[in-house]
């Protein structure tokens, strides 16, 4: 493992100025320390944020749930805030991978590296989320671009996510018996005007929206509609853990599930 500067910030402006060259901001540290410790990647500099107050916490209104950066999976499965207006959500939270992880890791972390089989870029498409950063406001639609690759700019950092709270919402997933990651998760929610269903874990292009069951379910919101959907295996993973004709049987067993749990 290459050596690295270690560099604390009190708040996001300082944050933001301290980064430099090949930089990374730390705060759970999840998935960037084992990337460091495998040399799957290299920093000059990394600037823990952890420490910054106002990146925590979590708030909610008439018509969003708003969690904080550093806010960790244990806070948001046990927020009583949470699991009022969005209750689907804290149970994603709670089937993170162990105690630790759930401990330590955070929404931001999570979000802003982009796993193609974490659980939070489901719920962030599925719930019309907006990523707050200190620079802008980004869609979750135009958030995501790809495997590990969203649309953050180099030096920008994520402040906060905002859900819109829906009328129905639930998440069901078939995790990796060892890590919990989703081998296939299926997030689904449903607002007055639409149904929004998004899809984590399955497809070689990561997180997605799966249009075909969400204009079925705008017309009629129950398990038995997506019975005689087809999911084509065409893009989606295939590996040790299920190949792609069994992600596809996968997503509307899923998909089935969540309803039934709405």
């Amino acid at each position: 493992m290459k050596s690295f500067n270690f560099k604390s910030a009190n708040n996001s402006k300082e944050a933001v100025k301290l980064f430099s060259g090949r930089s990374a901001f730390l705060s759970g540290g999840m998935s960037l320390l084992p990337a460091i410790k495998l040399r799957l990647a290299a920093y000059s500099d990394l600037i823990n944020i952890k420490k910054i107050k106002g990146l925590s916490g979590i708030k909610v209104s008439s018509k969003s749930l708003r969690i904080g950066a550093t806010t960790t999976h244990a806070e948001v499965s046990t927020s009583k805030e949470v699991l009022k207006s969005i209750p689907s959500l804290a149970k994603l939270a709670d089937g993170i991978g162990d105690p630790q992880v759930r401990n330590r890791g955070t929404i931001g972390g999570s979000i802003a590296n982009n796993d193609p089989a974490a659980d939070y870029p489901s719920a962030c498409l599925a719930l019309n989320a907006i990523i707050h950063t200190n620079k802008r406001k980004i869609e979750a639609d135009k958030f995501f671009k790809g495997i590990f690759e969203t649309d953050l700019k180099k030096g920008e950092l994520i402040e906060a996510v905002e859900f819109q709270l829906p009328e129905k919402s639930s998440y069901a997933k078939y995790p990796n018996p060892a890590s919990r990651y989703a081998i296939v998760g299926v997030y689904i929610a449903r607002y007055k005007k639409d149904v929004r269903v998004a899809v984590t874990g399955a497809s070689s292009g990561g997180v997605y929206r799966l249009k075909e069951i969400e204009e079925a379910l705008s017309n009629n919101f129950s398990p038995s509609t997506i019975e005689n959907i087809n999911i084509s295996s065409k893009n989606l993973n295939g590996d040790i853990h299920a190949s792609p004709e069994y992600r596809s049987h996968l997503i509307k067993v899923m998909a089935k599930r969540a309803l039934e749990s709405c």
